[in-house]
């Protein structure tokens, strides 16, 4: 069962700066370790050892243990070192800054699919048949249908498939869903860019560039493709993060797991703020890309700043990925066996 550890950080911080310009030693018995802790109520004893990593091995230099000789244990006054596990549980979270940094892309595109798509259903033609007219807001239900048209395909025909060729127990890996969201969110804003050449070609072609309040002549189902796409991408990111998360978080960490998570959501708002922000700035009123008349703005420019965003936010996500190693193959790697939560 894992443990919260509050001092994690603060104990492999602090020991790593009081032995700083110790060397590290070979042997690694001379690292304090879970089995080193002499009392049994210690947060430290109750840990899952975990195998030693090479990446970050700088933090080791927390766990040296000082005047001791291998096989002793020391006391619980020596509060600030840290064993092997406490360096790699921080290691872990370490390593998951990457995937973290680069999924909050993902929510931007969706902070912005949720504003400005709405802002061009306002302009477009709304109506089924004769009478009934769409409330630009709905248009958000395309999200929730996506999403239950994209479940059912993934459980019924994409994971059985990528269990026979990629050989993966759950089909597909969390990282790999979180890439397909990511890639899904780039399609949905070169999509959206696409769309609305379309509809400032309509109405300029109809003269209504300088007449805001008439409806541009083009159906606002141009727009699900968009809408289509990110709530596709929301199914596989959405979960994927939550997987990747629960799962790869350091046990006496589950409960900031979740915060971490959610932290990508609420950045991802922000970030989406600043931006419509700093292209404010950036493109002044004489030619600007957010006007107040979508007509006479250039919204498309827009999207496919967040297309080039996306796609470099995901070259980084793929490098990150790629360094990657599950904590589940690490720990099996070595031949300890994966406590179960």
């Amino acid at each position: 069962m894992g443990v919260w550890d509050r001092g994690v950080f603060h104990r492999v911080g602090v020991g790593g700066v009081l032995v700083r310009y110790e060397k590290l030693p070979s042997d690694r018995c001379l690292f304090f370790d879970v089995d080193d802790v002499e009392i049994t109520e210690d947060v430290r004893k109750l840990k899952q050892k975990l195998p030693h990593s090479k990446q970050f091995c700088f933090l080791d230099k927390g766990a040296i243990k000082k005047d001791e000789k291998c096989g002793e244990n020391l006391k619980l006054s020596k509060w600030y070192l840290s064993t092997l596990s406490d360096v790699e549980e921080v290691k872990m979270v370490i390593t998951m800054v990457p995937i973290w940094a680069t999924t909050i892309m993902f929510w931007t595109v969706y902070a912005q699919v949720t504003t400005f798509s709405v802002s061009q259903a306002t302009t477009m033609d709304r109506h089924i048949g004769k009478s009934f007219l769409i409330p630009p807001g709905s248009l958000t239900l395309f999200f929730v249908g996506s999403i239950l048209l994209t479940v059912p395909v993934y459980d019924r025909v994409i994971v059985p498939l990528a269990k026979r060729y990629l050989k993966h127990p759950q089909g597909l890996s969390p990282l790999q869903r979180i890439g397909i969201g990511l890639v899904l969110s780039t399609l949905a804003m070169a999509a959206a860019a696409l769309t609305e050449i379309k509809r400032l070609h309509v109405a300029r072609s109809h003269g209504l560039v300088n007449d805001p309040s008439k409806v541009v002549p083009i159906s606002v189902f141009w727009l699900v493709p968009q809408f289509f796409f990110v709530g596709s991408g929301e199914a596989f990111t959405y979960i994927g993060q939550l997987d990747f998360f629960l799962r790869e978080c350091p046990k006496g960490m589950k409960t900031m797991s979740t915060g971490l998570f959610l932290s990508t959501l609420s950045l991802g708002f922000f970030f989406s703020s600043l931006l419509v922000t700093i292209v404010h700035k950036v493109t002044g009123d004489k030619d600007p890309w957010l006007a107040d008349n979508l007509n006479q703005g250039k919204l498309y420019n827009f999207y496919w700043l967040l297309t080039v965003l996306s796609v470099l936010n995901i070259g980084l996500y793929l490098l990150g990925a790629r360094w990657y190693v599950y904590k589940e193959h690490r720990i099996c790697k070595e031949g300890i066996e994966l406590e179960q939560d």
